[in-house]
């Protein structure tokens, strides 16, 4: 907020510029006070909270300001202060860790600010602490030092501050490293942890505070798995009344949706992030440093936390038995101690260390408060019979284990398991047959068995009638799936508690025995599902993988053929279809668009009969009106997204379009499609060879300039015949920020002027490309010249 009350850039778009941070003990009149003193107005003479917000809106009257407002922690009336809701050339910039704070504020559009990135954070780190950066071995501490700052501005502002003093002394600066790691005699730590420690001890509840602590287990900046963190939570008993559901019926779900009540919260306030990947969440390095500080001075809640430290042998006896948490993930291990003494253990992670092959005979005999068990991706061949005495154990990880072949016959005596997770393992199903009381079950084709084998696993699944969520998930080779299928999807049918459901039926008609006879599937809107119909080969294999939407019901049709009653009836309830090399439909609106009211995301592949994608002239209202992502590859045939007529409604959620492989495709936006699209974010056009303009100006001669108003990036790749992006420069792109083209070697002009995509700070493409555009205005390329970059040779856009 600084730079931006200080850029020259910035000053010249606006008459004045007004910075005013909200100090936590804040009120209405002092941040009056501080917007009249950049007025230049009498403050002495202030009065009530009515006639400063005249005065200050009489003062910014006919004034296009800009008012920047910093650190906010609670919900501010912007027109009780100043009175500007009528300036409408004004623009108003909220910065508050409480992303609610900014939604009650009714901000037109929120912005996730990210830490600094490695290159950035060392950058600032560098400019802040002068030249002594370039003295013999200082350069390599001061990358450590960064590293500990955690890409956070105002705590590599601190920190650098502190360095800048050391000067040219190694010794000094090594010392301060060690200083900066135990969070000692820092000058600005204590500022900036004063500010973290205040969003966690802000936090209206213990459970949050614990569900925050626990995230320290994980690495920094750690792709931690959503369901997975929610099932710890609740096995540690974390989740207030998670066991308190009506009549004990769908327990575990309603825990996961506390569960994600308490994520919600510990995202919005910033103590934990959004990962990149839709399932993840994960914890920056500081904030990491700071909730195992806490840990440690909690009684009851220690940890011993050394994931990725490169461990090759494990803690000592000693710190074993301090600990009530312990997460040696992702090392070297290759053994464990004979015994520990961990009577209050109630968290083991052990997984990813690839060298740990065995678990000794008497490993688990100390951990009877043991709730969450870890060992997935390791390469243990056996679990020992000491396991059996895990009598409060909740949560089992077991996935990924290759070598894994058995478990204890003792395993029924773990009368507290809850969750269970065997896929990608040797385990065969009939080995968990006992544990009628899981309520999460997660495995593979292969668990099921081959062969004669294969019939004992027959009952198994029915005889769990605890189950909440029951995960099959495909393996690359089906080996005997189709022979016990329809069998398996009864027995799942029968499952009265289920309300979470991935499963692989191989025909159509396996998935009409489980929609005419489930339960659970009557019940609507209960059931979460991810189902794959179809005979999947290894190609759909690969593709499924990248069709991944944790929280959204999904069906993938996979080699398929014509419209069958009951896909259309699952359809209704779907929010992410996948269609896949399909037969016998020519347009998607042959599976009836009535059964698409819900669909959120679409993808078309390899579906070679397919010619465009809605028929506007058999349709009478708006269709795909909730639909946010359509996907469309590799479709032969395809020559347009649209004909006939648009209806009011149609598509106007659509954020993401991409369309690549669909060589005879001519018409992306017919005509009035274009101006149903107010929400498109991101455009990609690949390998369409057809394509001569992005909008066809025959399909939109009254175009209006403001149409795309959301539009941010472009991506226009290996099309050998486009010449337009669109006839002139009259539309206002008032959105766009990033444009990457290449092999487009027609294209010869920009829809650019000097005043419209003003946002616009990134342009990617060949430089013979650049060189050879034609510009109406050499003040046009001027402009833009600085934000080109040229794509460097066999860089994948």
């Amino acid at each position: 907020m600084q730079n931006l009350n200080n850029h020259k850039d910035i000053a010249k778009m606006f008459d004045i510029v007004i910075w005013a941070p909200v100090s936590k003990e804040w009120s209405l009149k002092k941040l009056q006070g501080a917007i009249m003193q950049r007025l230049k107005l009498n403050v002495e003479s202030t009065g009530g909270v009515e006639e400063n917000a005249w005065r200050i809106s009489e003062e910014l009257k006919g004034k296009k300001c800009l008012i920047l407002v910093d650190e906010i922690f609670d919900l501010i009336d912007l027109h009780e202060v100043m009175g500007i809701q009528d300036n409408l050339e004004s623009k108003v910039v909220l910065a508050s860790r409480l992303r609610d704070i900014c939604k009650d504020m009714e901000a037109d559009e929120l912005i996730n600010v990210k830490p600094l990135s490695d290159h950035e954070a060392f950058n600032m780190f560098k400019e802040k602490v002068g030249r002594s950066i370039h003295s013999p071995g200082i350069k390599p501490v001061a990358e450590l030092v960064v590293r500990e700052c955690g890409g956070l501005p105002l705590l590599i502002d601190r920190v650098a501050q502190t360095f800048r003093k050391k000067e040219r002394n190694v010794s000094l600066w090594r010392d301060a490293l060690n200083n900066l790691r135990r969070w000692e005699n820092t000058q600005g730590m204590d500022e900036v942890l004063e500010f973290l420690r205040f969003c966690y001890d802000n936090l209206d509840s213990d459970a949050k505070k614990v569900c925050f602590l626990y995230g320290a287990l994980y690495p920094e900046e750690y792709d931690i798995y959503i369901d997975y963190l929610l099932e710890c939570w609740r096995a540690e008993g974390f989740i207030p009344n998670a066991d308190e559901s009506i009549h004990d019926k769908n327990a575990f779900r309603d825990a996961h949706d506390k569960g994600h009540a308490i994520l919600d919260d510990l995202i919005n306030v910033s103590l934990l992030d959004s990962s990149e990947k839709r399932k993840c969440v994960k914890m920056n390095k500081v904030l990491r440093d700071m909730a195992l500080k806490i840990s440690s001075q909690i009684g009851d809640s220690k940890f011993l936390a050394k994931p990725c430290e490169g461990l090759e042998e494990p803690p000592n006896h000693e710190e074993w038995k301090k600990a009530s948490r312990i997460s040696l993930m992702n090392n070297e291990l290759c053994s464990l101690p004979e015994t520990v003494d961990c009577c209050d253990l109630l968290t083991l992670l052990l997984q990813r260390n690839k060298n740990l092959c065995v678990i000794p005979k008497f490993f688990f005999k100390s951990m009877s408060s043991l709730r969450v068990l870890d060992l997935h991706a390791t390469s243990i061949e056996s679990l020992p019979s000491s396991l059996s005495g895990l009598i409060s154990l909740k949560g089992l990880y077991l996935n990924s284990c290759s070598n894994l072949v058995e478990l204890p016959t003792q395993i029924e005596e773990l009368v507290q398991l809850e969750v269970l997770d065997i896929r990608g393992t040797k385990i065969s199903l009939v080995q968990v047959r006992c544990l009628i009381w899981l309520k999460c079950l997660r495995i593979s084709l292969s668990n099921f068995g081959t062969g004669s084998h294969n019939q004992n696993q027959l009952g198994n699944v029915s005889r769990i009638v605890s189950l909440e969520e029951f995960s099959v998930v495909i393996d690359s080779s089906k080996q005997s799936w189709d022979k016990i299928v329809e069998t398996i999807a009864t027995e799942v049918a029968s499952l009265e508690k289920l309300t979470s459901l991935q499963f692989c039926f191989p025909k159509v008609d396996c998935l009409e025995i489980f929609v005419t006879t489930s339960p659970a599937w009557k019940k609507g809107s209960c059931l979460t599902f991810q189902f794959v119909v179809g005979d999947h080969d290894s190609t759909c294999f690969q593709i499924l993988k990248s069709f991944d939407y944790p929280s959204y019901n999904r069906l993938t049709l996979v080699n398929s053929e014509g419209v069958n009653p009951v896909i259309s009836k699952v359809l209704m309830e779907t929010h992410a279809f996948a269609l896949i090399n399909h037969k016998g439909a020519s347009r998607l609106s042959d599976f009836g668009t009535e059964n698409m009211e819900n669909m959120l995301v679409c993808l078309i592949e390899r579906c070679d009969e397919m010619e465009t994608i809605i028929n506007g002239d058999v349709i009478t209202k708006g269709v795909l009106e909730c639909l946010e992502e359509l996907r469309i590859n590799n479709v032969l045939k395809l020559e347009s997204i649209w004909e006939g007529p648009v209806h009011p409604g149609s598509l106007t959620q659509l954020t993401t379009l991409t369309l690549t492989k669909c060589p005879e495709l001519k018409k992306i936006f017919s005509n009035g499609v274009i101006q149903q699209l107010p929400e498109l974010q991101h455009l990609r056009i690949e390998e369409c060879h057809q394509i001569e303009e992005i909008i066809m100006q025959s399909e939109n001669i009254e175009l209006e300039s403001s149409s795309l108003p959301r539009l941010k990036t472009l991506v226009l790749l290996d099309l050998p015949r486009l010449r337009s992006i669109w006839v002139n420069d009259s539309l206002k792109w008032p959105s766009l920020q990033s444009i990457k083209i290449s092999m487009c070697d027609r294209l010869k002009r920009l829809p650019f002027n000097i005043v419209n995509a003003t946002k616009l700070r990134f342009i990617e493409g060949q430089q013979t490309w650049w060189e050879e555009l034609v510009w109406e205005d050499d003040a046009v390329k001027q402009r833009l010249q600085p934000v080109f970059h040229p794509q460097l040779a066999h860089a994948s856009v």
